[in-house]
């Protein structure tokens, strides 16, 4: 495979702050775009992790967000993204900050964190196949003294996600 270009990390670096606009703008459709068909979202967060599977599922995945009542005011902030991969397919890890911006300032912290990202190029197009999103806990500190397992977070009433 030919080496991961310039545009080609532009074209990621794109993608992932569409998905950040489009979620945090309540755009269902604009963030569907960002996956591959069959693509996967991971919340690895809280007790129970969620997964969301296929466009279908991500939709839902959107649209879960969107009717969260205080949802609305919160930024996902991605900075120092690692991509790994070739002209066809990556890895991408950056770390994810979730403000909340509502009324009047010091504003709220909702999340710290990182995102672990699969994007693969398809029909010219840098996508999703999978998302998996992470606190700032478990494996990546295992390099740490007594660090390294997961602590998941406990679930506010208003994320419970409703299942068919």
């Amino acid at each position: 495979m030919p080496a991961l270009s310039t545009d080609d990390r532009i074209a990621i670096n794109d993608l992932l702050a569409a998905y950040a606009w489009a979620l945090d703008t309540g755009d269902v459709d604009a963030l569907v775009a960002c996956f591959a068909p069959d693509a996967v979202v991971i919340e690895e967060v809280f007790e129970e992790p969620d997964r969301w599977e296929g466009h279908a599922n991500i939709r839902r995945f959107a649209e879960h967000f969107r009717s969260v009542p205080n949802f609305p005011g919160r930024q996902h902030h991605i900075t120092n993204s690692v991509v790994r991969g070739d002209s066809e397919r990556c890895s991408v890890r950056s770390f994810a900050i979730v403000t909340e911006c509502q009324g009047e300032p010091p504003y709220l912290i909702r999340f710290t964190g990182y995102w672990d990202d699969r994007v693969a190029k398809i029909g010219g197009k840098w996508l999703f196949t999978e998302r998996t999103i992470r606190l700032w806990d478990g494996d990546v500190l295992a390099r740490f003294p007594g660090r390294g397992k997961r602590v998941p977070r406990k679930r506010p009433p208003e994320l419970f996600v409703k299942r068919d």
